[in-house]
This record gives C-alpha cells, structure tokens and sequence, in this order.
C-alpha cells in the first residue's frame, strides 16, 4: 500500500530539511524574544539568497550568533565581528554581519520601551496572526501594508536588512501572518 503523503505548501518540495522546517516550523507563532532575534538574524541573512542555503547553515549562525543571545551578540567587538567574517558555518558578507551586531542593539532598546520585542512586533498584527486564505503560492505576496510599515520603523530605529520583502519572510515564519496555502495540512494547524 503506497504511503500517503501530507499536502504542504507549494514551495516546500521534496528536501527533507524544507519539510521539516515547514511542517514544525514555519507559520507557528513565536512570542519568544530570543526566538524572534533567531529569525531576524536569519531572514536577513538570507537577503538575495534562497531560503535553503541559509537553513543548511543555521548551526553555523546559532554557533557563531551566541545561541542567538541578542545581549552577547550586542557585545560582539570588532575581533568577534572579524571572527565570524572567517568562518565558514555561515554566509560572510561584511555587511551582514556588521547588521546583526547593529540589529541586536536596536533590539534591546526595542526590548526596554516595550517590554518585549514580541510585544512590538506582534502589535503590527493587532496581537495576533492574520490568517490569510492564498489558494495558491502564486497569490502570496511578497510584503504588505504590514511588513511595509514595520520595516520602515524598524529602518527608523537604526536596523540593516529589514526591508520589507525580508520582514515579510520573517512575519511568516514566526506566525504574524498564516500564509500556508488552503490546500496545505499546516493551514488549519498553525
């Protein structure tokens, strides 16, 4: 008897590290701050490259980001910068990496006025996810009125890489918005 295979997004495929990432991942809603710098590092990161490539690295980034504490990241001194410039677990474009260290001080200073950097950024959202109904990937934008508003705040804080196709990527996979498919089993389980 053939086994039977779930219905996912479109963009998913057959790699089994996509699969995994979509089916625990992707769309589920982190109110986690440490969660949070976690994608922001990696949606920014992977600016101008595929998803995969910076999923393949994510060890790499999780070693080299401090387990992705902001505070150990907003430590970093230019020898740490350099450090990682050098290693190879992770994509190293200078100014990527010069962006994390600046993002995770904009990050801090986000956390002392709101509490939380969930509490920010999830009242772009009204606190909670949007639930969009795409019936295919081709529908799923790129941004919205969303992503554009929070990039060009969080732009006017002083972060780098957070334009707002990135920021989009990023409401995605951490649950401010269901862009699951209405096809795909996750849509009804995020």
């Amino acid at each position: 008897m053939p086994k039977k295979t779930r219905n996912r997004c479109a963009w998913v495929g057959d790699d089994p590290i996509y699969i995994k990432y979509h089916d625990e991942e992707w769309g589920v809603p982190v109110r986690d701050d440490k969660k949070q710098f976690e994608f922001l590092t990696l949606e920014s990161a992977q600016a101008g490259l595929s998803w995969i490539t910076i999923l393949k690295r994510r060890d790499g980034y999780r070693r080299v980001f401090r387990d992705f504490d902001v505070s150990k990241v907003a430590a970093f001194t230019e020898a740490d910068i350099q450090d990682a410039l050098l290693d190879p677990g992770i994509i190293r474009n200078k100014l990527k990496v010069h962006a994390v260290v600046k993002n995770s001080k904009v990050f801090i200073e986000i956390q002392k006025e709101f509490g939380t950097f969930s509490e920010y950024i999830w009242s772009f959202v009204g606190g909670k996810t949007k639930v969009n109904e795409w019936k295919n990937r081709e529908e799923v934008p790129a941004t919205s009125v969303e992503s554009d508003v929070l990039s060009k705040d969080l732009k006017k804080r002083g972060m780098s890489f957070v334009g707002s196709t990135i920021i989009y990527a990023h409401m995605q996979a951490t649950g401010l918005v269901n862009d699951h498919t209405t096809d795909c089993f996750r849509y009804t389980d995020s």
